[in-house]
């Protein structure tokens, strides 16, 4: 068997070892082991997660052989779990892969507490009231708890916990934290010590772009009453004065300075975001908080104190024009800015560990440490419990989805995912299922979800003649290439939450495949 770090090399990059140790500690159980939930599942085998149990008491049939390649022609009529199961094993035999003949149904009607020893259970083609009961199940138990579902042309995935915590959110695109705006006085110190108006031409046109803005920026505060440029025209001008600063025309660094301009412009202090995390009741941490908010705690009282407002510094600075005497330099003024905030906030952190009567070092330095790197771009995610977004949706938004142009098909395939459970429950079947009654079916649908859209306070908001017949036209089906899109979003999603890194789906996710189009809906 190849090494782990070799094995897993690509994704290491991603996650890196901590996120893969998660991964290849998690219990992931999969209900109902069709494309949707086969396709989730080898994605998550392949990526190395710990255990797998797969639940599915339906028996292999012909019509399984055309869209689920976790079985084969040997299989007709044996267990679906099994054939699945076995399949699955062979893709990567560190995962530990057992199987239970047994109805999702009947497991979640007859023995709720097997479910809490998972660490995420993946529930595929379910129906609505299975939903609704796995959901508490799961919650009661925090358990994590996906839904996903491929039907036809469409398919959704839905989170559902009640409390997610990110402190590697890992955001594209995030403004670098230089201070620029608010220097410390080690940076200011080291930014005195360089001379703008320096006569050699190598080394005015190797000052840093920090420095460069670092300098101007208290000039420009100097005669201006302490304040920096805040208006459309004095932002125009603080970028004229850089310009007006060189004496070549190939100076790289000062482009990068006005480039970089707009730094010196953000507000100081943290994001409302932040704020709002920081004046959160969790934040008022006792003997059962997670270490999350012991450590959102410990940073509220650093903001009030040591950190005067702003956030334990990144300590990193990217690549730039420079002497290597100077960026050399600038990255030990940064990284001794950030060692020294860690150093404060692991020791409050200790003290209020302590304060509520848990063992000091229970929080390991290298997670404080990532904390106050990540400290800008932490992450709560909360979810609606799925019973109630199915009986009282935030009405403007769904509304809004139903008759915007650019959302109405997918807030028409959400109605009509849902309307086509009630059918089923209803006549026993889903519309389209069988053949010579499709105009019933369509009748029938229409009807439902009309009285469906009532329920939901939507009067008069209609759906179109064409999205109904499609629903009836697909048949329940699940057809390979959308169960396999959607089990790759589920499975993606799945990784988020075990390795707490990226931000996961924070809504409805819903796939149109008509028109090749994925939309979120926040209901």
């Amino acid at each position: 068997m190849a090494e782990p770090k070799i094995k897993y090399d690509r994704q290491l990059r991603i996650w890196g070892e901590q996120g893969q140790a998660a991964l290849e500690k998690a219990s992931v159980c999969l209900l109902n082991c069709g494309p949707t939930g086969s396709e989730t599942l080898k994605n998550l085998v392949l990526g190395g997660v710990g255990s797998i149990t797969v639940i599915d008491g339906s028996k292999v049939e012909f019509g399984d052989l055309g869209n689920n390649f976790m079985v084969d022609e040997s299989c007709v009529g044996q267990s679906k779990a099994k054939c699945v199961c076995q399949f699955l094993q062979e893709l990567n035999d560190a995962v530990k892969a057992k199987f239970i003949e047994e109805h999702p149904e009947v497991l979640i009607q007859t023995n709720p507490s097997f479910f809490s020893q998972f660490t995420l259970v993946v529930a595929t083609q379910l129906v609505e009231d299975s939903m609704v009961k796995l959901d508490r199940i799961c919650r009661d138990a925090n358990v994590l708890l996906i839904f996903a579902r491929s039907y036809g042309l469409t398919g959704l995935v839905r989170i559902s916990v009640k409390e997610h915590t990110v402190i590697e959110s890992k955001p594209e695109h995030f403004l670098d934290d230089l201070r620029l705006n608010n220097p410390w006085p080690e940076l200011k110190g080291f930014a005195e010590t360089i001379d703008l108006d320096v006569s050699d031409p190598v080394a005015h046109k190797h000052t840093p772009y920090v420095v460069i803005l670092v300098k101007m920026a208290q000039e420009w505060a100097k005669s201006h009453g302490g304040g920096l440029p805040t208006t459309r025209e004095e932002k125009k001008e603080f970028k004229e004065r850089i310009k007006a600063r060189m004496t070549a025309i190939d100076e790289e660094n000062y482009r990068e300075a006005t480039e970089n301009s707009f730094k010196v412009f953000t507000a100081r202090g943290i994001s409302s975001e932040l704020q709002q995390m920081i004046s959160d009741s969790r934040s008022e941490i006792d003997s059962s908080s997670s270490d999350f908010w012991v450590m959102v705690a410990a940073l509220k009282e650093f903001l009030a104190n040591e950190g005067g407002g702003e956030a334990p510094l990144e300590g990193s600075i990217a690549d730039m024009t420079s002497s290597t005497e100077h960026y050399v330099a600038l990255q030990k003024i940064y990284q001794a800015k950030a060692e020294a905030d860690f150093l404060v906030i692991d020791q409050r952190v200790k003290t209020l560990l302590k304060k509520i009567g848990r063992d000091p070092s229970s929080i390991s330095k290298a997670t404080v440490k990532s904390f106050c790197r990540n400290a800008r771009k932490l992450k709560v995610c909360r979810y609606r419990p799925i019973e109630d977004e199915f009986t009282s949706p935030s009405l403007p938004d769904l509304q809004k989805y139903l008759t915007d142009e650019d959302y109405s098909v997918a807030g028409g395939f959400y109605i009509l995912l849902r309307a086509a459970d009630r059918f089923a429950a209803n006549y026993n079947n889903f519309p389209g299922q069988f053949d010579g009654v499709m105009d019933e079916d369509i009748s029938r649908l229409k009807t439902t979800a009309v009285g469906l859209l009532n329920d939901l306070g939507c009067n008069g908001v209609t759906l179109t003649e064409d999205l109904i017949n499609e629903m009836c036209r697909f048949g329940a089906a699940e057809l390979h290439a959308v169960a396999a899109f959607i089990g790759g979003i589920a499975s993606q999603e799945v990784i988020k939450l075990i390795t707490k890194q990226f931000v996961p789906l924070s809504g409805t996710f819903i796939f149109n495949g008509i028109d090749h189009k994925s939309q979120l809906l926040a209901l």
